[in-house]
Protein backbone atom coordinates (compact mmCIF):
# COMPACT_ATOMS: atom_id res chain seq x y z
CA UNK A 1 0.00 0.00 0.00
CA UNK A 2 3.38 2.27 0.85
CA UNK A 3 4.45 2.42 -2.78
CA UNK A 4 0.68 3.27 -3.96
CA UNK A 5 0.39 6.15 -1.74
CA UNK A 6 4.06 7.42 -2.65
CA UNK A 7 2.79 6.73 -6.50
CA UNK A 8 -0.09 9.43 -5.77
CA UNK A 9 2.23 11.47 -3.52
CA UNK A 10 4.69 12.27 -5.73
CA UNK A 11 1.30 13.06 -8.69
CA UNK A 12 0.02 15.66 -6.23
CA UNK A 13 3.20 17.44 -5.01
CA UNK A 14 3.86 17.75 -9.06
CA UNK A 15 0.49 19.66 -9.29
CA UNK A 16 0.23 21.21 -6.32
CA UNK A 17 2.25 24.38 -7.31
CA UNK A 18 0.99 28.13 -8.76
CA UNK A 19 3.80 27.69 -11.88
CA UNK A 20 3.00 24.16 -12.81
CA UNK A 21 -0.21 24.30 -12.50
CA UNK A 22 0.00 27.47 -15.12
CA UNK A 23 2.02 25.35 -17.29
CA UNK A 24 -0.26 22.92 -17.16
CA UNK A 25 -3.51 25.07 -18.21
CA UNK A 26 -1.09 26.26 -21.18
CA UNK A 27 -0.51 22.89 -21.99
CA UNK A 28 -3.91 22.47 -21.94
CA UNK A 29 -5.19 25.35 -24.04
CA UNK A 30 -2.23 25.01 -26.91
CA UNK A 31 -1.35 21.90 -27.05
CA UNK A 32 2.61 20.16 -27.18
CA UNK A 33 4.61 23.26 -27.18
CA UNK A 34 8.44 23.90 -26.18
CA UNK A 35 10.39 25.47 -23.63
CA UNK A 36 11.38 28.00 -26.10
CA UNK A 37 7.76 29.18 -26.81
CA UNK A 38 6.61 28.28 -23.11
CA UNK A 39 9.23 30.45 -21.41
CA UNK A 40 7.81 33.84 -22.36
CA UNK A 41 3.96 32.86 -21.89
CA UNK A 42 4.92 32.05 -18.51
CA UNK A 43 7.53 34.72 -17.96
CA UNK A 44 10.02 32.20 -16.78
CA UNK A 45 13.71 31.66 -17.19
CA UNK A 46 14.17 28.95 -19.52
CA UNK A 47 16.26 26.88 -17.16
CA UNK A 48 13.69 26.93 -13.91
CA UNK A 49 10.77 26.24 -16.77
CA UNK A 50 12.46 23.00 -17.67
CA UNK A 51 12.80 22.30 -13.58
CA UNK A 52 9.64 22.74 -13.42
CA UNK A 53 8.83 20.56 -16.39
CA UNK A 54 10.99 17.66 -15.26
CA UNK A 55 8.90 17.31 -12.15
CA UNK A 56 5.88 17.34 -14.46
CA UNK A 57 7.41 14.65 -16.03
CA UNK A 58 8.99 12.82 -13.34
CA UNK A 59 5.20 12.21 -11.92
CA UNK A 60 4.20 11.39 -15.66
CA UNK A 61 1.60 14.47 -15.82
CA UNK A 62 3.15 15.59 -18.93
CA UNK A 63 4.93 13.79 -21.98
CA UNK A 64 8.35 14.93 -23.77
CA UNK A 65 8.49 14.39 -27.67
CA UNK A 66 12.13 15.26 -29.24
CA UNK A 67 11.76 16.74 -33.01
CA UNK A 68 14.78 17.50 -34.56
CA UNK A 69 16.76 18.94 -31.46
CA UNK A 70 13.76 20.57 -29.91
CA UNK A 71 11.89 18.57 -27.23
CA UNK A 72 8.01 18.89 -27.12
CA UNK A 73 5.82 18.74 -24.21
CA UNK A 74 2.29 17.81 -23.77
CA UNK A 75 -0.33 17.32 -21.19
CA UNK A 76 -0.63 13.70 -20.52
CA UNK A 77 -4.24 13.80 -20.22
CA UNK A 78 -4.84 10.05 -20.28
CA UNK A 79 -3.01 10.19 -16.81
CA UNK A 80 -4.68 13.34 -15.38
CA UNK A 81 -7.84 11.93 -16.16
CA UNK A 82 -6.75 8.94 -14.18
CA UNK A 83 -5.58 10.83 -11.40
CA UNK A 84 -8.53 12.78 -11.17
CA UNK A 85 -11.02 10.00 -11.82
CA UNK A 86 -13.80 8.63 -9.14
CA UNK A 87 -11.31 5.55 -9.00
CA UNK A 88 -9.22 7.08 -6.93
CA UNK A 89 -11.84 8.54 -5.09
CA UNK A 90 -13.11 5.28 -3.92
CA UNK A 91 -9.59 4.26 -2.20
CA UNK A 92 -10.40 6.67 0.52
CA UNK A 93 -13.84 5.75 0.92
CA UNK A 94 -14.54 3.86 3.85
CA UNK A 95 -15.47 0.12 3.55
Amino acid sequence: MDSFLEKYELKFKAIADKKRLQIMNILTQKGAMCVCDLAPIVDMAQSKLSYHLKILLDANIITKETRGTWSYYELNQEELNHLLSHELCCVFKPT
